[in-house]
């Protein structure tokens, strides 16, 4: 059995990292190819995933770390390099740990003798920095960290300053580690309870926190929908979204972009809506079916250039033929327009 890392008093030296060029010895320098995670989706540096509480971002980021230890393909069938991966699992009991451990062992996953879980860490001002330098020091070609929570290590914060500096600071502990190392390193996060149409405001916390970040990625998933979708972007990844399925144990990264899993209802509902109220913009048509504005105008967009709808300067769309309106139609709103019914909803759930 692994023994339990040892919070050490302070992290006294970190490995010196160049900083500092001309102009012409920058051009010169020959940089290694950054290190992945998971190609296109975890590189180095500090990377955020946030998902509502109980959705599954355990199960994700755990099964990420086990496939990495095994360099087994992560997520159904991303080809990843095996090495040593640290998960923090810091809102579980180490039964409940085991017990979703055998969980993903009964369902076909390898035992990973190069993953290391712990339960208990100290926050980063009292110890936890040092103890992960501890672990990247024991073991050498680490590929993963995942902190599972990020509030569980970040601290309290100091007196005196902003929320924005108070999470841009704490983020920037964990950024010090990842970029000196060069190590990728996940925090787990939550999202805020209000909406937003940018998911990346969904993130809860302050811009400091999200602004600190190499990548930050958001799982999305309706209660009792296997379907979700990943949204990801950042300095080194190429923004996406990506559609994803959950068994209860693993989830899987499906083939195809995130907007082919959003299709069947929605779509015959907002050319309804469209041929019914010609005119309207994405959110008027996102607040009538009561569904995230986001996806909303993801799909008018991809209904626009399958020639489905025509999109109009300024972001109005109207049917595809300009005879088929309907005119002096009143205003687009809950009281006009009847919602969905749950199954109508399925395909973005």
């Amino acid at each position: 059995m692994t023994a339990p890392l040892r919070p050490l008093q302070a992290v006294t030296e970190l490995p010196a990292r160049r900083t500092r060029w001309t102009d012409a010895e920058l051009m010169r320098e020959e940089f290694p190819p950054p290190k992945w995670a998971v190609p296109g989706l975890l590189c180095e540096g500090l990377n955020l995933l946030a998902g509502a509480p109980k959705l599954g971002k355990s199960w994700l980021s755990l099964g990420i770390g086990a496939a990495i230890a095994n360099g087994d393909p992560a997520l159904g069938g991303i080809e990843v390099e095996r090495g040593p991966v640290l998960y923090c699992a810091l809102e579980d009991t180490g039964r409940r740990l085991q017990r979703r451990r055998r969980q993903m062992l009964a369902a076909g996953c390898r035992a990973a003798p190069l993953l290391t879980l712990e339960t208990a860490c100290p926050t980063m001002p009292n110890g936890g920095d040092a103890l992960i330098v501890e672990w990247i020091e024991d073991n050498p070609g680490a590929r993963l960290i995942i902190i599972d929570t990020f509030e569980k290590m970040r601290g309290r914060n100091p007196q005196g300053v902003s929320a924005y500096s108070a999470d841009y600071a704490a983020a920037g502990r964990f950024k010090t580690i990842a970029d000196n190392y060069g190590v990728p390193i996940l925090l787990i996060h939550h999202v805020r309870k209000q909406a937003a149409e940018d998911w990346q405001d969904l993130v809860s916390g302050t811009n400091g926190l999200t602004g600190a970040m190499d990548a930050t990625l958001v799982l999305e998933r309706s209660r009792g929908q296997a379907d979700g979708v990943l949204h990801v972007t950042g300095r080194d990844v190429v923004e996406n979204d990506y559609a994803m399925t959950f068994d209860g144990t693993f989830w899987t990264k499906l083939d195809g972009p995130a907007g082919d899993y959003e299709l069947g209802d929605t779509r015959a509902d907002l050319i309804r809506l469209v041929r019914q109220y010609p005119g309207r913009k994405p959110a008027q048509l996102a607040d009538a079916l009561d569904l995230p504005p986001a996806n909303v105008r993801q799909t008018l967009s991809r209904m626009a250039k399958a020639g489905q709808l025509r999109v109009a300067p300024g972001g109005a769309y109207y049917p595809p033929d300009p005879s088929d309106s309907t005119s002096d139609t009143p205003p687009l709103s809950h009281l006009s327009l009847s919602h969905p019914t749950p199954s109508d909803q399925g395909e973005h759930q």
